[in-house]
C-alpha cells in the first residue's frame, strides 16, 4: 500500500520532498490521507502502477492489486464491535462487514471500550477477506444511546439473517452454517411434536392457554424451517402470549 501511494505521490506531486517509499512510509497518517484520497478519486493511477510495476511484484501480488482496483469500497463506517474473526464495520444501507487487521489487530488501534467510532476509510479485498487501506479519518462526534441501539439492531438483524459480509466479491454468499445443516430434518420433527401436542388438553384455563402458546410457537418454528411467511404465526404467538400473561396475573391476585 505505501509503495502504491508513493508512486501516486510521485506522479501527482501532492507532498513535496519525498524521494523514496521508505520516506513516504514514515509520513504521518494526516499527510498520507491526502494521497490516499487522491488515489481513490483517480483509480486509473492504480492501472498505471500495475502496468509499470516499479516494486517488481509477482503475478499473484499484481492480481491482488487488480482486485483492489475493481472492488475497493471508500466510505464512512461505524466501527461497531470486535469479534474473534474480525471487527464489524457498519456502512451505508445497513451493510455489516467483518474486517481483518493484517498488520495490527483492530482492538489495539481502537479499544473496545471506545466503540462505536465513526470513521472514513477504504475497505479492500485480500485473499478472500476484507481488509482496510491502513488509514482512518476520524470524526469528533458523540455517539448517543439511540444511535448505539440502532447499530446494535442492524448488527442483530444481519447476524440473524446471515448477512455479515466477509468478502467484497458481489458473487459471494454466506455459507450455510453447520447448525442449519444439522437441522435439515427439523420440519419433520416439528410436525411430530405438533401432532403430539394437538392431543393434549389442559385441566384449567391457564394450562390450555400455555398449550395454545406452545402450539402457536411450534407453528411459527415450522414456518421458519420451511421458509414460509411468518407474519400470521407471529400474530398468533403474540395473541396466545398475551392471553396467558393475563391469566397468570389473575391467578396472582388475592
Amino acid at each position: 500500500m505505501w509503495g502504491l501511494q508513493f508512486y501516486v505521490n510521485q506522479q501527482t506531486g501532492t507532498i513535496k520532498g519525498i524521494s523514496t517509499a521508505d520516506d513516504y512510509a514514515r509520513l504521518s497518517s494526516e499527510k498520507k490521507v491526502k494521497v490516499r484520497d487522491l488515489l481513490w478519486k483517480r483509480p486509473g493511477l492504480m492501472d498505471d502502477y500495475i502496468q509499470a510495476n516499479p516494486d517488481a511484484f509477482s503475478a499473484d501480488e499484481l492480481e491482488i492489486l487488480r482486485g483492489w482496483r475493481k472492488q475497493f469500497l471508500k466510505g464512512t463506517f461505524y466501527i461497531f464491535r470486535h469479534l474473534k474473526k474480525g471487527t464489524l464495520f457498519i456502512g451505508d444501507k445497513n451493510k455489516v462487514y467483518s474486517v481483518v487487521g493484517l498488520m495490527t489487530p483492530f482492538d489495539e488501534i481502537v479499544p473496545g471500550y471506545a466503540l462505536p467510532q465513526l470513521v472514513e476509510t477504504v475497505l479492500l479485498p485480500f485473499k478472500g477477506m476484507i481488509v482496510y487501506d491502513g488509514l482512518f479519518s476520524g470524526y469528533n462526534v458523540i455517539i448517543g444511546g439511540n444511535i448505539r441501539a440502532d447499530l446494535n439492531r442492524v448488527y442483530q438483524v444481519a447476524k440473524h439473517k446471515e448477512r455479515i459480509l466477509t468478502s467484497l466479491d458481489p458473487a459471494s454468499k454466506p455459507a450455510i452454517t453447520q447448525a442449519r445443516s444439522r437441522s435439515s430434518n427439523l420440519p419433520q420433527k416439528l410436525a411430530e411434536l405438533t401432532s403430539q401436542l394437538a392431543a393434549i388438553k389442559g385441566d384449567t384455563a391457564t394450562q390450555n392457554a400455555a398449550l395454545s402458546l406452545a402450539r402457536a410457537s411450534l407453528d411459527l418454528a415450522a414456518a421458519a424451517a420451511n421458509g414460509e411467511d411468518m407474519a400470521q404465526h407471529r400474530r398468533r404467538v403474540r395473541k396466545a402470549s398475551t392471553r396467558l400473561e393475563n391469566l397468570l396475573e389473575f391467578e396472582e391476585e388475592e
